[in-house]
């Protein structure tokens, strides 16, 4: 797969650049710089000379938003690592603060359409679902490895499946014989596992385990707390921070960031007074997220499930 394999429809466009809104001189970070089709979009917007910090810790991701940016040589530069660290990584390039920050957060479509990375439940591949193929565990060593216990917690955590269970049980009778090694190997587990009758209509059975093990192999939630609070410590007076999520169990940890740095005060309920001295950092932009347009899902059914989320900083 090579930097122009690898496709990156940015998804809610418009929701991003009204909300940024980018301008020349400003300083912006894509903290999932993917294949850079939102990166471009801001520095076309920024022109003349806003600068761009894009993070990745995908290096086929890296090396394909390098080639996209070239238009935009000298406004931008690639760091490698997770945008959990993007305070590290910006005062790196000397970045103290910013304009403006993006999070598309969760896997592209490039990582789930490249089968040799086994996210996809759709083609057989080997059981890896990394991020950053450079280290850390793969699925096939979670899967083999880890407790009954440790399994179902993943799969009725992260991917909200009610079969967890039983699934683990298929999974451990499965490994006893030999290890599974591929997507192809663990879907068959999964279908064994769960009734037809019990399948959900129009959804792949596998589609939620799989979506659990990789935001376990990914820590992706821990990474999404982490890098929203740098994000809103990043921010200068007025600047705005997006983010895109593609599931309920993400929106939810946006919408709860939000919702304790937009308030003045986080004491429980039912204190006379205040005692927290907590005060409001940043201004939500949107109550309900965005979605997609009648017309962009036509273009992009991978917008389906895409909302948005922005805040603004507050003066201090």
């Amino acid at each position: 797969m090579t930097a122009v394999d690898f496709k990156h429809i940015p998804v809610l466009a418009q929701q991003v650049l009204d909300a940024l809104q980018p301008h020349s001189g400003g300083i912006y970070i894509d903290g999932t710089v993917g294949g850079g089709g939102h990166s471009a979009m801001i520095l076309e917007a920024g022109a003349p000379d806003a600068f761009l910090l894009g993070i990745d810790c995908d290096a086929e991701a890296r090396a394909a938003a390098a080639a996209r940016l070239a238009p935009f040589s000298g406004r931008f530069y690639l760091a490698a690592g997770n945008y959990s660290d993007m305070d590290k990584l910006a005062a790196e390039q000397g970045i103290s603060a910013v304009d403006g920050i993006l999070l598309d957060i969760g896997v592209s479509s490039h990582q789930l359409d490249a089968a040799e990375r086994g996210f996809s439940y759709m083609q057989d591949a080997p059981l890896d679902m990394r991020m950053d193929q450079s280290q850390g565990r793969t699925a096939a060593d979670l899967i083999n490895e880890a407790s009954a216990e440790e399994l179902t917690d993943i799969l009725y955590r992260y991917g909200e499946e009610k079969w967890s269970a039983r699934i683990v049980q298929f999974i451990l009778d499965a490994r006893s014989k030999q290890a599974i090694t591929s997507t192809g190997e663990l879907v068959e587990i999964i279908k064994k596992a769960i009734p037809k009758g019990a399948r959900e209509k129009d959804q792949h059975p596998a589609k939620r385990s799989f979506q659990a093990l990789r935001i376990a192999i990914n820590d992706e939630l821990g990474a999404l707390e982490r890098g929203l609070d740098a994000a809103i410590s990043l921010l200068k007076p007025g600047g705005v921070l997006g983010v895109i999520t593609f599931h309920s169990l993400e929106d939810r940890i946006v919408k709860e960031a939000f919702r304790y740095h937009s308030r003045d005060c986080v004491c429980p309920p039912g204190l006379p007074v205040c005692q927290c001295g907590h005060h409001a950092d940043v201004k939500l932009l949107n109550r309900k997220p965005l979605t997609a347009s009648p017309e962009e899902l036509a273009a992009n059914p991978r917008s389906r499930s895409a909302n948005f989320r922005a805040v603004r900083k507050l003066p201090f």
